[in-house]
């Protein structure tokens, strides 16, 4: 079985285009997507009517369950963009999408962890941004791992929300983190500030493929026109998106951006 995992695609069409098509030179019998599809300052319409053609195992996320529950004034810049640009059946395919999803096969989905679509599954944030060079977050240990697993006993658990490519072992149980499709870079103040950087600006998936020794995991990374993405950010008032987009790092911080 090989499967390719995508997740926090964020409207990023140009960078989506590219994983399809690598993608299509792969011989999977699955996609999966985790969520976060469409909310930022990129094209979230036009990402929404891509994705909804195409017979891709999804799950939402937390920008997703945000856009569709909160009111116009609570909604975060993202969200609000997005919400703003979306049809009413994109709007409907969204909210059809479940929160979590067991594939069968010993595979289970969630965005950020079985009980949570804001929470953390293979990083903690830490409450020493700056110090040190510190960007406020460290990999999880195996004991927090193990706790936010909670009752899943999958051989094989994928999740996203951090947009970090990471892959841990808990016993009989592989996390495997794709990264991000679609913004490299973020920063965050939740519980303390923190950044998370990959530090390119690379489309990140993931392609797995089970074999007689468990789980092959191949942390993949894809070019594509990010200048074109930048400029679009730029364009609708993010620079931090700009700024991420291009480098893979957090320049400007979304308070700087939209303040």
């Amino acid at each position: 079985m090989r499967l390719a995992v995508v997740s926090d695609i964020h409207g990023n069409l140009p960078a989506l285009e590219a994983v399809l098509a690598e993608i299509a030179h792969e011989r999977v019998d699955h996609v999966v997507n985790l969520g976060d599809i469409v909310s930022g300052p990129l094209w979230p319409r036009e990402t929404a009517a891509r994705l909804r053609g195409l017979d891709w195992s999804t799950i939402r996320g937390n920008h997703e369950r945000q856009l569709l529950t909160l009111p116009a004034d609570r909604m975060g810049p993202a969200d609000g963009f997005a919400r703003a640009r979306l049809s009413d059946d994109d709007l409907h395919w969204l909210a059809g999408l479940p929160s979590t999803l067991d594939l069968g096969g010993g595979v289970w989905c969630c965005h950020g962890t079985p009980v949570s679509d804001l929470q953390y599954f293979l990083e903690t944030v830490t409450p020493d941004l700056g110090q040190g060079g510190s960007p406020g977050v460290r990999a999880a240990s195996a004991a927090e791992v193990r706790d936010r697993l909670g009752a899943v006993q999958s051989p094989l658990v994928l999740c996203g929300h951090t947009h970090m490519p990471r892959v841990a072992s808990c016993g009989d149980t592989l996390v495997v983190n794709p990264g991000s499709v679609g913004l490299p870079a973020f920063d965050d103040d939740h519980p303390h500030a923190h950044r998370m950087e990959t530090g390119s600006p690379h489309a990140r998936w993931a392609l797995l493929e089970r074999t007689g020794a468990g789980w092959l995991v191949q942390q993949r990374l894809s070019a594509y026109d990010w200048s074109a993405a930048a400029q679009r950010a730029a364009a609708n008032g993010r620079g931090d998106w700009a700024d991420a987009l291009l480098s893979g790092r957090v320049g400007r911080t979304e308070a700087q951006a939209c303040g």
